[in-house]
């Protein structure tokens, strides 16, 4: 064999070689790619089909374009419960991601006593489902048969009502601060223990004290984790459903089937039997959530550049 066939066979073995590399990388993601496909993209691509038609008594399912969106954005019954989850997103979220930050200070240093038991019982809530969480708590707040109106009538009166239109997003935000703060806290949690000691240990012989050691080395050292944990809650707020679909047989006249936009979703698709226009509505939610997680993302990424 010549230096020249050698170095042919040499170049064409080149391409073989990266051909089997390639097959390989897609045989151990092929798996995950097919169920990626079948759970998330053809779900939503026979949605974005079905928002595109619409069922009418004459002709059945037909094609009407962007009809659909154009009476979505005339709906007030969607821009009811999209701004109904907007002010609870704007009063709940600071709300429980400041008790989960406070209790992630508190678990990490070194003057919390019983540190661990107090980490399982904040965390203990997220591992009782929603739906039982629900229960739970629609039990405490009625006013009959419940805690609530165990105190009432200790009271003599109706003085605590949590199933009142003034009153019923902040009983739901209760609940769901109960059920999300220790998720949230194990978050915080876990990026200041990520926090080298060097970095305390010279704050310490700076003279920095605890409360200048929590605003300049712990809060700044736990800003990606804040932003996560930020953008998470704004997806679940806007995913309301479980919390208020539960309580509507306690509040009737409280909670409506519009009460939240996946509420409104839900009881267009499986009672009103309008899939088309349930589709529609989740699909611009969707979008929304998308944005607004998107821009929290980019200005939390600047701010942690700066």
């Amino acid at each position: 064999m010549t230096m020249t066939s050698a170095l042919r066979g040499a170049r064409s073995g080149i391409p073989r070689k990266r051909a089997r590399r390639q097959w390989t990388g897609w045989a151990f993601v092929g798996p995950f790619m097919i169920v990626f496909v079948a759970v998330l993209v053809a779900p939503l691509l026979y949605a974005i089909y079905l928002s595109f038609f619409q069922n009418q008594l004459v002709g059945g399912n037909a094609f009407v374009g962007l009809k659909n969106y154009a009476q979505v954005f005339q709906d007030p019954k969607f821009w009811d419960s999209l701004g109904r989850v907007a002010l609870f997103l704007v009063v709940q979220v600071p709300i429980m991601l400041t008790l989960a930050l406070i209790a992630a200070l508190a678990l990490d240093s070194a003057r919390l006593h019983g540190s661990g038991f107090f980490r399982i019982a904040i965390f203990l809530p997220y591992a009782v489902p929603g739906v039982v969480a629900a229960l739970i708590w629609g039990f405490l707040y009625g006013d009959q048969f419940g805690l609530t109106g165990a105190i009432n009538g200790l009271l003599g009166g109706h003085f605590i009502q949590p199933f009142t239109s003034q009153t019923i997003l902040a009983s739901i935000g209760n609940i769901v601060t109960w059920e999300f703060m220790g998720y949230n806290m194990l978050i915080f949690y876990a990026a200041l223990r990520a926090v080298p000691n060097s970095i305390y240990e010279a704050a310490e012989i700076d003279g920095a004290g605890a409360f200048r050691t929590v605003f300049s080395i712990k809060i700044p050292a736990v800003r990606s984790a804040i932003v996560i944990a930020t953008i998470f809650s704004i997806i679940g707020s806007f995913q309301l459903f479980n919390e208020p679909n539960l309580l509507q047989a306690l509040a009737p006249n409280v909670i409506s089937s519009s009460f939240t936009p996946n509420m409104y979703a839900y009881n267009l698709s499986f009672a009103g039997q309008q899939f088309n226009y349930a589709a529609t509505v989740a699909i611009i939610m969707g979008v929304i959530t998308a944005v607004i997680a998107y821009i929290v993302q980019l200005r939390g990424s600047r701010q942690e550049n700066r």
